[in-house]
């Protein structure tokens, strides 16, 4: 199928989004009525949104020609990835053992290993792990014992893989896809400018050799909302992230909501109020009542307008100053100006990592060009986002 005019693309992307948000959380009897086009779109939105497995089981309709067999194919990809991970988390967590290091699966790892999920239903690009700080070179030459090389490092995590590793499939979810582990010492969010760390909240508080798990499912809903919270600031969004966070909600006991509560998250309101607005509150009015005033008024008040496709990857449009409304003070949004229009040199390097090896950006100028001339595109006219405009385009070429 040829690329329709963008602002039809824009527009697919937020009616199919905002569409399968509400199948997700009450599925519907009959299918939408839509056009080829935005079937199409459709397969982009869950595939962006690594809802393809959780759609498979939940949908009450089968759509058009190949799209129950795509989603079927997809939670096929994700039952025989997850078991892939799940032993290379056994292998890695039983080298640790033998060598004295604590390691902890982060997110989805840890998501699967609490029951949260069944197999099938939720995506992992790759496994998350945390170590103490004076642990991780230590840990970096087990995983180099298992062929793994360190490949990139970003301010929060090291990232691992096969030196040989096959050219991915950046669309969906592919079983074959080679494994990547990101080591991390600490986790932290910049929001937008601001770094949150929550490392003494996630960190096991009496470490043993081997696999720990998070000290509370409160810890492991501490870093769902924090790592949601940076992808809403950056317009990266998944609706798995509104999911797992409603999910693992439903687990917790009131006790575990009060040491939420406790640790006063100032960046915690945004993301549950917009799982909320999808699936149904999870807190205890109290709770809701207090995380809710920890949050700045004016991040408040942005944030009561937003939808998922506001602030994810169903977003089409660039934006010049991304996040802008989770800066405190003035000075902190003057300070995020200064970094978008002057980035720094990690960031530099990540981009510049991120245009060699990220198919997603193979087909668009935008990944080469000066941060100047960025910010002039994007104040100038509407700029498509490399990432959904390319799956899109894989969508229409009829994956």
């Amino acid at each position: 199928m040829a690329l329709p005019p963008m602002t039809t693309v824009a527009r697919m992307l937020r009616t199919t989004t905002e569409y399968l948000a509400g199948e997700l959380a009450s599925p519907q009897a009959t299918a939408p009525d839509w056009s080829a086009l935005e079937w199409r779109t459709a397969r982009a939105v869950t595939a962006m949104h690594g809802i393809s497995g959780l759609l498979a089981v939940r949908l009450r309709w089968q759509g058009p020609l190949g799209w129950a067999e795509f989603l079927r194919s997809q939670h096929g990809h994700i039952t025989e990835r997850q078991a892939r991970i799940e032993a290379l988390l056994r292998l890695v967590a039983d080298r640790c053992r033998q060598e004295g290091i604590p390691v902890q699966a982060l997110k989805g790892a840890a998501l699967c290993l609490e029951g949260v999920y069944r197999a099938g239903e939720r995506p992992m690009a790759d496994l998350d792990l945390l170590a103490p700080r004076q642990d991780t070179e230590r840990l970096g030459r087990v995983l180099e014992t298992l062929g793994l090389q360190e490949t990139h490092r970003t301010f929060k995590h090291r990232v691992f893989e096969a030196p040989d590793a096959p050219r991915p499939s950046n669309f969906g979810e592919h079983a074959g896809n080679d494994l990547k582990i990101e080591l991390h010492d600490r986790i932290c969010e910049i929001l937008p400018h601001r770094q949150t760390d929550i490392s003494h909240l996630v960190l096991p508080r009496a470490a043993v050799a081997g696999l720990n798990p998070y000290p509370s499912r409160a810890a492991l809903m501490a870093h769902l909302l924090l790592h949601a919270a940076g992808a809403m600031a950056s317009r990266s969004l998944r609706l798995i992230q509104l999911h797992d966070i409603d999910r693992l909600g439903r687990h917790l006991a009131e006790e575990d909501w009060q040491w939420l509560l406790d640790w006063r998250p100032w960046w915690a309101w945004p993301v549950l109020a917009l799982s909320a607005r999808y699936f149904g509150e999870v807190m205890p009015p109290q709770v809701a009542s207090g995380i809710r005033a920890l949050c700045p008024v004016l991040l408040r008040h942005a944030c009561a307008r937003q939808r998922l496709s506001d602030v994810s990857l169903s977003r089409l449009w660039l934006e010049a100053f991304p996040g802008i409304e989770w800066a405190h003070t003035i000075s902190e949004a003057v300070a995020f100006f200064a970094r978008r229009i002057v980035p720094s040199a990690e960031l530099l390097s990540e981009r510049k990592f991120e245009l060699l090896t990220d198919p997603t950006l193979a087909r668009c100028d935008w990944a080469g060009l000066s941060q100047s001339r960025r910010i002039l595109r994007a104040l100038r006219s509407r700029t498509p986002r490399p990432r959904p405009l390319y799956n899109v385009r894989e969508a229409l070429a009829g994956h």
